[in-house]
Parts: structure tokens; C-alpha cells; sequence
């Protein structure tokens, strides 16, 4: 019962459900491929979707020559945008459909924008492609200036808003704005969705009808991913696939959902059946980002000029009864599944820590170190960091100052691995028994534990610790030399350490930016 709270819903923590549809396409037949995305609608309806994006001119096929051109084929695509916008009522979501539109005696490669039963807005293509296979301005007019938002077109039977400045708002859902881009126009070199995101869309859309050669789906990949994290946003593409004309080109029904650089979901290439993929985006997360990075907001201060947008406002879906999140989560975030990438990241980090300490040895003019070693992975990582800074430094190991202090938890297994490794590695080590000076202290202060009694508190294990970081702080100054920290970001984030003269402390600490998997 306890499930039922809307709590459990990730509407209530700042997601957006959005999805991108891949249609079997019926060329040059806007009633059957009307039928796929009634379909496709009802369905993502079913599965809580709140946007669904089509792919570029998906209410007619995109490869259709001139049949574009024919009165007969514009009037059915403008008819069968009425049966898709009816469709959105029932189901609860946002679509974005392609269709040819006709505006003052001229032709227009649009985004339809559709919710709660009617159409919402009509964005046209901005850039046209016109070299290789592709010859769009024989048949579309690009957006121009003049066609700014507050214009209007009749479509589907209403007079909307048309032009390239307009983005939509749930107004019941914060942080839900989107923008729309079309194909060619994220190729770009300015996309529009740059100036979208500048002006508050924090999820960009993009509806293609790119074919397919070998090695494209990489770089559409590519810009997608590259895209989100620029535009600090959510990125849903949708191409088209099976169905469409093949004259001289292929299809392969690319889709894909990116947020800020990470891809979330990616769909069947090649499939002959109509499906989406599905994803939840963090627009709470995406306004906390642009929020904390000032050189976001820094440029849009400086394009507001040009960014100028009119937003046209839609009901969202409400929140709903709880459901699962859908969208990638690792159990471990820091550590990459792929084992190419991880042996890269590894051996990235070790060497940022190599640097790190051969800059300060450098700096100080420094020649030895004092470290402890317990035995664990923490002070193994940081004595290995400081075998290799000070091998490419030149200076001989015995420099480095290894001392193994055993406290009263200390196991013979973990002192034994201390040795084992300082042996290897062929550094100075040396044991201090911390036993005796901690149980004068814990005398000292009255503890129970000096009186013979197994309290075993916070204040018996920060006497260790304390102890530990005093006798190494010392021993630095007696050799002239500082102490090399052994303590992981993730200890520090959780506040695992001992504040004040405790293991936080050192001089340099090298694994302080190190999580901890």
C-alpha cells in the first residue's frame, strides 16, 4: 500500500518519462502511417510516456520525391494531424509528429507539436540539405526570420503558432520544456536546440530521416552525446527505418535518448517492426547543473538578443500511482562497466596522482615522505603512487618512510600484508605499536576501557586514529619530510574519518579525489 504514495512516482522527483518511436513507414500514405502512430501512442500512453517524438516527415515517409508535391498527399497528411492530435487526449502524451506543411504558397519539412487533443505549434526545418543524395530545397522552404513565433498556420484544422521560436511548457510539471530541431539542423554547426536550451528547454528533440551508411549511426551517436552535454539538456532522436524508399538509399531506424553526455537508451537498428524506447530524464537534475555552472547562464545573458522564444503551454500527464524508474543505474557509478574504458580510467587516475605528488615534491623540494601503511587498499594505492613519483623523479625509495602501526584491532594477517608489500617495494618500513601510548591516553581521560571494561566507543577508536596521525605528523618533522595522506574521496564525502588530528589530516593527500568502489 505504502507503494501508492506518490512519492514513489519519479514524476516526483523531477522526471520526464520521454520516449522516441520508430515506425514501420508506408511511403506516401498518410492514413496507414497515421494508423502506426495511433499505435505507438496508445502504447507509450500505456507505459506512462509523457513526450513521444517521431521521426522526420513520419506522417508521409520521407523519401518520396515528388510526390510531396501533390495536393492530394498535403491534404490527407493535414486531415490524418487532426486523428493524431485527438489520439494525445486519451493517452496522456506529448507527441511530436513529421508532416509537410503548407504556409503562404509555400511548402515546410515540420514538427508537428500535439497534446491534450490538439495541436500545439508547428516547428519548420531551419537548414536544408542540398548536396549528395539529398535535394530538399526542390521541394521545402527553409525557416527564415520572418517566420517568427506568434505566426501563425493552419494545421489539422486550427491556426497554431509557427516558427522556429517556440518552445512548449508543461505548465504543471516544472522544468518540463522542450524544443524541436529537425535532422540536418543539429549537423549544423549553430543547432537551434543551442539557442533552445539558452532560453530554458531542458529537453531537446530532433526528428531525422537520415540515411545510412557505414560508420553514420557512430557519428549521430556522437552528436547527440555531444549535444546534451554542451546544451547542459536531454537529447531524444528518432530516425526513421524500415518502409522508407529504397531508390538509392537505406534506413536504419537510429534512435536514442541522451542526458548531459550519458546515453540512456538506445533502440533496435535494422528492425522491421514499429517499437520506442523509453527513458526517464532528470530535468531537476539538468536545471541543478545549469544552476551550478555560471558560464551557462553567462551565455545566455550574452545571446538573449537572439533567444527570444514565446512558450506554448500544455497540461502534462499527472504524476500518477508509483512505478519503476526507467533509466540506467550503476551499482557501481564509478567504476565503467566496458574493460577497455576501465583500464583507461585506471590508468588515468594513477597517473593524475603521480603527477599531483611529483608537482609537489617539486614545489617543496622535497625528498622524503612519511606514510602509513595498514595493509589495505587505501594506503596500498598511495604508497604505489609514491613508488612511481619518486622513480620518475629519481630519488630513491628508501625515501619513502613507510611505518606499519598496529593498534588494538589489528589483525596479524593485516600487518603481515603491510610488511609484505613495503618489502616489495623496497621502501623503509618500521613498526610503532600505538597500543601503549593509546591506553595511557584512554587512562589519562578515565575511559572505561583502561579500567579493564570492553567498551569499545567512538572515543577508544579516535584515540587510534588520533594517534596514528600524530605519531606520522611528527615523524615528518623529525626526518624533514611531509605526510603523503592515504584517505578516499569516498570516506571524506561520508565524513569516515576522524576530524581534527585524525586520518583526514596530511600534508598531501593523493587519493583524495579517488572513489572507493
Amino acid at each position: 500500500m505504502a507503494r501508492q504514495h506518490p512519492f514513489f512516482t519519479p514524476a516526483a522527483h523531477g522526471f520526464v518519462r520521454v520516449a522516441a518511436a520508430t515506425p514501420v513507414v508506408h511511403t506516401a500514405d498518410p492514413v496507414a502511417n497515421a494508423d502506426e502512430h495511433i499505435a505507438l501512442i496508445a502504447e507509450a500512453g500505456e507505459q506512462g510516456v509523457d513526450l513521444l517524438v517521431f521521426p522526420e516527415l513520419s506522417l508521409t515517409g520521407y523519401a518520396i520525391d515528388d510526390l510531396l508535391m501533390q495536393d492530394a498527399l498535403l491534404d490527407e497528411a493535414d486531415r490524418q494531424l487532426g486523428r493524431l492530435a485527438e489520439a494525445t487526449k486519451d493517452a496522456g502524451v506529448a507527441v511530436i509528429a513529421g508532416a509537410p506543411v503548407r504556409h503562404d504558397e509555400r511548402l515546410y519539412n515540420c514538427a508537428v507539436v500535439m497534446a491534450n487533443g490538439c495541436i500545439r505549434g508547428v516547428v519548420p526545418k531551419t537548414y536544408l540539405p542540398n548536396y549528395r543524395e539529398y535535394y530538399e530545397k526542390r521541394w521545402f522552404s527553409p525557416a527564415a526570420d520572418e517566420l517568427h513565433d506568434g505566426a501563425g498556420v493552419r494545421v489539422g484544422g486550427d491556426v497554431v503558432g509557427f516558427g522556429t521560436r517556440l518552445l512548449f511548457h508543461a505548465g504543471n510539471r516544472p522544468g518540463f520544456v522542450f524544443g524541436v530541431e529537425i535532422c540536418e539542423d543539429y549537423w549544423s554547426p549553430l543547432p537551434p536546440s543551442t539557442r533552445q536550451a539558452l532560453g530554458g528547454a531542458r529537453i531537446l528533440t530532433n526528428l531525422s530521416a537520415s540515411n545510412v551508411v557505414i560508420g553514420k549511426a557512430d557519428e549521430r551517436a556522437l552528436l547527440c552525446a555531444s549535444q546534451s552535454a554542451r546544451a547542459m539538456a536531454a537529447y531524444v532522436f528518432a530516425a526513421a527505418g524500415w518502409g522508407e524508399s529504397t531508390t538509392d538509399l537505406a534506413w536504419d531506424g537510429q534512435a536514442s535518448i541522451h542526458e548531459m553526455g550519458a546515453c540512456l537508451a538506445s533502440g533496435e537498428r535494422f528492425a522491421m517492426a514499429s517499437h520506442l524506447i523509453i527513458a526517464d530524464v532528470d530535468v531537476e537534475r539538468i536545471g541543478l547543473e545549469r544552476l551550478r555552472t555560471g558560464t551557462f547562464a553567462d551565455c545566455a545573458r550574452r545571446e538573449e538578443s537572439d533567444v527570444g522564444f514565446d512558450r506554448v503551454l500544455f497540461e502534462a500527464r499527472d504524476a500518477g500511482d508509483a512505478a519503476d524508474l526507467i533509466r540506467p543505474l550503476d551499482r557501481f557509478p564509478f567504476v565503467p562497466d566496458d574493460p577497455a574504458r576501465l583500464d583507461q580510467d585506471c590508468y588515468e587516475a594513477f597517473n593524475i596522482q603521480v603527477q599531483g605528488l611529483m608537482r609537489r615534491m617539486k614545489a617543496t623540494n622535497g625528498e622524503r615522505i612519511v606514510i602509513g601503511v595498514s595493509g589495505g587498499l587505501d594506503s596500498t594505492q598511495a604508497l604505489l603512487v609514491a613508488c612511481r613519483a619518486f622513480d620518475r623523479l629519481d630519488l630513491p625509495r628508501k625515501n619513502i618512510l613507510a611505518f606499519t602501526l598496529p593498534g588494538f584491532a589489528t589483525s596479524e594477517g593485516t600487518k603481515s600484508n603491510a610488511w609484505d608489500l613495503m618489502k616489495a617495494l623496497g621502501v623503509t618500513g618500521e613498526e610503532i605499536d600505538i597500543r601503549p601510548a593509546a591506553e595511557q591516553m584512554l587512562k589519562d581521560i578515565g575511559h572505561p576501557y583502561s579500567q579493564g571494561q570492553p567498551v569499545h566507543d567512538i572515543t577508544f577508536e579516535n584515540v587510534q586514529a588520533g594517534l596514528r596521525t600524530d605519531y606520522l605528523f611528527r615523524l615528518a618533522n623529525h626526518h624533514g619530510a611531509f605526510v603523503l595522506g592515504t584517505g578516499d574521496l569516498s570516506e571524506l564525502a561520508l565524513g569516515w574519518a576522524t576530524y581534527g588530528v585524525g586520518d583526514h589530516m596530511s600534508h598531501y593527500n593523493v587519493n583524495g579525489g579517488v572513489a572507493k568502489p
